[in-house]
């Protein structure tokens, strides 16, 4: 059985979805409505948990938003709360889990901060271990005026974290200490994206050295090369995510790699469509392939499942999940007609029972 867990800007909470693949059905199983607009989540490597933020306080008094441990019974694939933390700062956006199952990073957008939570052994989230504050702004008068951190993802071999913030058009890179649960920046301890790019979520290639960074203001794609001892970045490219002809106002959101590592996928709200790269496994570019409709206003995130056959669709602003079957071949997606309602959907995550 797949099950899918939405996360939602509805006040209903996250949402529990199964698809029938020889149907190309989906069916609405429960909703979770522990934790209020859960706007982003991610699965634990080893252990059956699944791990949500919301901007919900976690307190009357705390200014902080709210992370949540949940456990999944791998039979129904329902929720059961282990535990709630606060994130120490406001507006978290992006939660990511050490691939050693040791720790997870919150980014704060509001804030401009990165928290660190040790995982103990039933899944549960610890006590904080480390709060990154970050300082700065950039050239966007209205977007750049502080920081603002939108994702952290861990290196492959969870040595070092990419922390992209828009606010201030760096992604900073820092050294994971897992005896102390902490973040000590690498040397170099970031790398300067271009003045009003806004870098927001961060793609690392499967198997080759290279990293592809969507920047959201300007709805580009950064690539780099990755060095695997020190963590730096070196750029690669820069290119439109949009069409040449195209005019009206539109932001970059999310960002995948198909798992055999040949496309790059980036989704443009605004312009509500999925970007198709090809991605050279030499040198790390990228060649424009074309750009498919989602269907649906703003989709803000997107996945692609393990196979590489179905890449699913979070359109918020048409309250739908939209499904697309992948040429593995091409890299270009079909609409396969199926869909499922949810209100204000922002995140997939796929869990397999094992």
């Amino acid at each position: 059985m797949e099950i899918f867990y939405i996360g939602s800007f509805d006040d209903s909470g996250m949402h529990i979805l199964t698809l029938d693949r020889t149907r190309l059905v989906f069916e609405h199983i429960a909703n979770v409505p522990d934790l209020p607009a859960p706007s982003f989540q991610a699965l634990h490597p080893a252990i059956p948990c699944l791990y949500s933020v919301s901007g919900a306080k976690s307190t009357a008094n705390d200014p902080g938003g709210t992370v949540a441990a949940y456990r999944i019974d791998p039979k129904s694939g329902r929720l059961t709360v282990l535990n709630t933390r606060s994130t120490k700062g406001s507006g978290p956006c992006h939660i990511s889990v050490d691939p050693h199952g040791a720790f997870a990073f919150v980014s704060n957008y509001g804030a401009g901060s990165l928290a660190v939570y040790p995982i103990v052994d039933n899944g549960s989230l610890g006590s904080i271990s480390d709060l990154i504050q970050h300082h700065g702004n950039s050239v966007h008068p209205k977007r750049q005026e502080a920081p603002h951190m939108h994702s952290a993802i861990p290196s492959p071999d969870g040595r070092y974290v990419y922390a992209s913030d828009l606010g201030i058009d760096q992604i900073r890179i820092y050294s994971l200490n897992r005896e102390a649960g902490t973040l000590e920046p690498a040397e170099p301890p970031f790398v300067e994206s271009a003045p009003a790019s806004g870098p927001r979520h961060l793609a690392i290639h499967p198997d080759r050295p290279f990293a592809y960074s969507a920047e959201e203001l300007s709805s580009t794609v950064a690539a780099y090369a990755m060095e695997a001892a020190s963590g730096a970045l070196s750029p690669i490219q820069r290119l439109s995510m949009l069409p040449e002809n195209h005019q009206e106002a539109s932001s970059a959101a999310d960002i995948h790699i198909s798992p055999d590592g040949r496309f790059l996928y980036a989704s443009n709200r605004g312009h509500d469509s999925i970007v198709i790269f090809d991605i050279d496994s030499e040198t790390g570019r990228l060649t424009t392939v074309g750009h498919e409709s989602t269907r649906g206003g703003h989709p803000r995130n997107f996945y692609i499942d393990g196979t590489g056959t179905h890449l699913f669709v979070a359109n918020r602003d048409n309250d739908n999940i939209v499904l697309f079957e992948r040429d593995r071949q091409s890299g270009k997606l079909r609409a396969t007609g199926a869909e499922a309602h949810v209100p204000k959907p922002v995140c997939i995550t796929e869990y397999r029972p094992r």
